[in-house]
């Protein structure tokens, strides 16, 4: 069967077209899993996991749209870095005061809002932001409004301004990891302020190994737990990963528990027999 499986893939290869649908057969119990943990609180669970050097995904309610919250900020930031690489900004830069590096930081860092809103101002508003995201055809991720205006606005959890889904997130997530986005410099530069992000302890990194690399961006509002990011297995390979959760009570733990499934899962994944027999082969 194994030697079937190897032939059918190096015969996909060669045909141009995918082996495997969104989530590999390899993979499937993985999305088992994770949808069991989402059906905990129907439709309000969103999760997608992208191996960054393959490209396999799994992923729930994956095209649905979620508020943001916060982890847009990683758009903000990424579209301040790559004004720098212009030379039409500059990270020593005052703005309001304070360099354009300590309102990075205190955004990624601290997920500081009137940071975020100053950087936002600079960059000529959500919409010049959404028109950066446009031109470089990223699709499904939207904003519509700063921080300030997105807080004072009547809570709705489905509305789908200022929303991402999490394939979208984990579409902005790759091409800033792949190059494509920002330079070698710049990610670098990025990927070092999400690694130190203090907020939400109790969510992604909760359960994962100590010492696990990990670099992300929480996103809080009421009845709202967001986490996205990179999480680095122990065999090198990196995930980009997204995971929203709106109205059930227990979002953090969902969140923890999500990103743990998706952690052992891939290692079993990358270790079983079946895989490697499979990259052998190529993976198309």
């Amino acid at each position: 069967m194994r030697r079937l499986t190897g032939v059918l893939i190096w015969l996909f290869a060669l045909l141009g077209t995918p082996a495997f649908a969104e989530a590999p057969a390899g993979l499937q119990f993985l999305e088992t899993r994770l949808a069991a943990i989402a059906n905990t609180s129907p439709g309000n669970i969103g999760i997608a996991a992208l191996d960054l050097k393959s490209g396999e995904m799994v992923a729930i309610h994956g095209d649905d749209p979620f508020p943001m919250a916060s982890t847009v900020k990683v758009a903000v930031a990424a579209n301040y870095l790559a004004q720098v690489e212009f030379g039409q900004r500059e990270l020593d830069e005052r703005i309001g005061g304070t360099t354009a590096s300590q309102l990075l930081a205190r955004m990624l860092i601290h997920s500081d809002n009137a940071a975020t809103d100053k950087l936002i101002r600079n960059l000529g508003g959500p919409a010049k932001i959404q028109e950066w995201l446009d031109q470089r055809n990223i699709t499904g991720l939207r904003i519509d409004r700063n921080i300030a205006s997105l807080l004072a606005a009547r809570r709705d959890l489905w509305d789908v301004r200022d929303s991402s889904s999490p394939k979208a997130m984990v579409e902005l997530l790759r091409r800033l990891d792949s190059g494509t986005l920002l330079k070698p410099q710049s990610k670098a530069y990025l990927l070092r302020l999400m690694a130190q992000c203090q907020t939400g302890k109790n969510r992604m990194r909760y359960l994962l190994p100590a010492g696990t690399p990990v670099e992300h961006k929480t996103g809080t509002l009421d009845g709202l737990t967001n986490d996205v990011g990179f999480i680095t297995l122990p065999n090198g390979r990196r995930l980009a990963v997204a995971f929203f959760a709106r109205s059930t009570s227990n979002r953090p733990a969902t969140i923890a528990a999500a990103a743990r499934a998706v952690y052992d899962g891939f290692i079993d994944y990358w270790h079983s027999p079946a895989s490697t027999f499979q990259l052998n082969f190529g993976t198309p």
